[in-house]
């Protein structure tokens, strides 16, 4: 398996070679030369680190010990049981897909468990270190720290939108106290995080000589990551593999509902991949109108983690789009730079949206609110506001005999100001999460200026 820029600028590499880089050196994305075929008949009843293994396996052909690898990243100690996503059925045909079992409570945890090991593995043979440097809208963020905390070789950068989290989001990655874990709080919102991040990895020399590495979803690692769950959903779902499913996913940056999309190459049946926007809904209008808009102003919402209107993986889903001609991405990104937008509804390339299975709708606070009680009342479940965002749009999309699969994407503990508001009573808090508020919290408070990310890297 090799890999190329969606912009045409690097050669190709495999898969150890992309692991640590995050953008490729010309400012595109990583992908596959071309998309593996699923072996569903095979795979259907295996465990998840084994089916992870299959599909990994897939993706990642250089790294001999990738099966050890995964099983310890998908441990029944690490995610709370040997299945690590249980599909839990509602009622007939409508289902949650728990992704929310790990270490931080948020579906994050997936990939970057297996990152952090992966990471770990090939700096040792390697014999070098490296300085991730990310960005988080509330969940990344926590679930990378908590991966890579005392790994060897490894330290951890990470930017955050200050004061634009919940106290829980906040308090997961600003009590860490391990020495190679560095917050740094961001007087503005997620896209100036975003933005300082690939403004540092575009300087080639100090990305160079300080070894920059990125966990964020432009890394190909975790898109490959969050594909499995797909595979183990829709086993979990039907009962053999002549039935299609739909998926819901809340989406901001568009790493998950991609790595649906992902699946849906390799030959997985899904026959929608129903896209839910917040008030920040500029993923909702591209599917909707053909055209890409970014918001001047991020609005704050009640499911922060979407508050994101530059999509990162999107760059992706594009490149496939317009027929993996890396001239026309790196032309629509500049008009996107110059113009703030792009329009593709009158060009050849907008049926093929229809085709690649995309459906999207949006959903706000009342909807939330209104979601959440709903789930609670007629199902006895509590889910939390992005989760609700995801059910609200997928309920519009639901097909007869089509089971549909609403990806659960953190736990409701996360969001407790709005579980209040929604049902009048706090979510279930796990022990060993009771007093995280209380805890001592550590972090910089810098302004949105790349220049100093990088004067605070090279100085820690």
């Amino acid at each position: 398996m090799r890999y190329i820029s969606t912009r045409g600028g690097a050669a190709p590499q495999r898969f150890t070679g992309i692991l640590l880089e995050g953008l490729a050196p010309d400012g595109g994305l990583y992908v596959p030369e071309a998309f593996p075929k699923a072996e569903l008949s095979s795979w259907r009843s295996l465990s998840y680190p084994a089916l992870a293994f299959q599909v990994l396996s897939k993706f990642i052909d250089d790294i001999p010990e990738l099966e050890s690898l995964v099983k310890r990243a998908y441990s029944a100690r690490t995610f709370g049981g040997e299945e690590v996503t249980p599909l839990k059925t509602l009622e007939p045909g409508l289902h949650l897909l728990a992704l929310a079992n790990g270490p931080t409570l948020a579906f994050k945890d997936i990939a970057l468990q297996l990152l952090g090991e992966l990471f770990e593995h090939v700096l040792s043979k390697q014999g070098q270190a490296l300085n991730i440097l990310g960005a988080t809208s509330g969940d990344t963020g926590s679930a990378a720290e908590y991966a890579m905390r005392g790994k060897s070789g490894i330290r951890v950068f990470m930017l955050s939108p200050h004061k634009r989290m919940t106290a829980f989001q906040s308090a997961q990655m600003y009590a860490l106290q391990d020495p190679n874990i560095h917050n740094l709080a961001v007087r503005g919102v997620f896209d100036d995080c975003q933005d300082m991040v690939k403004a540092v990895n575009a300087d080639a020399t100090f990305k160079a000589q300080h070894r920059i590495g990125a966990v964020n979803s432009i890394n190909w690692a975790r898109v490959a990551a969050q594909v499995v769950y797909y595979f183990k959903g829709y086993f979990a779902a039907t009962k053999d593999n002549r039935e299609s499913v739909a998926f819901a996913v809340p989406s901001g940056n568009f790493g998950n509902i991609y790595a649906g999309y992902v699946a849906r190459q390799m030959g997985l049946p899904i026959r929608k991949l129903i896209l839910a926007s917040n008030e920040n809904d500029v993923l909702d209008e591209f599917f909707r109108t053909g055209k890409y808009r970014v918001k001047r102003k991020v609005q704050h919402t009640t499911s922060p983690s979407m508050d994101i209107s530059k999509a990162s993986n999107f760059e992706r889903y594009v490149f496939d789009l317009v027929g993996r001609d890396p001239a026309r991405v790196k032309d629509l990104w500049r008009r996107l730079e110059a113009e703030g937008e792009f329009d593709l509804s009158h060009s050849p390339y907008w049926s093929r949206v229809a085709q690649s299975g995309f459906v999207s709708g949006k959903s706000t606070h009342s909807d939330r609110i209104s979601t959440i009680r709903f789930a609670f009342e007629k199902y006895g479940v509590m889910i939390d506001p992005h989760t609700a965002d995801g059910v609200k749009v997928a309920l519009g999309y639901r097909e007869p005999g089509v089971p549909l699969v609403c990806l659960e994407t953190a736990l409701p503990v996360k969001f407790a100001a709005t579980l209040r508001e929604a049902l009048g009573r706090e979510p279930e808090r796990p022990a060993e999460w009771r007093h995280l508020e209380q805890l001592a919290q550590r972090f910089t408070l810098i302004e949105p200026d790349a220049d100093a990310v990088k004067r605070y890297i090279a100085s820690h």
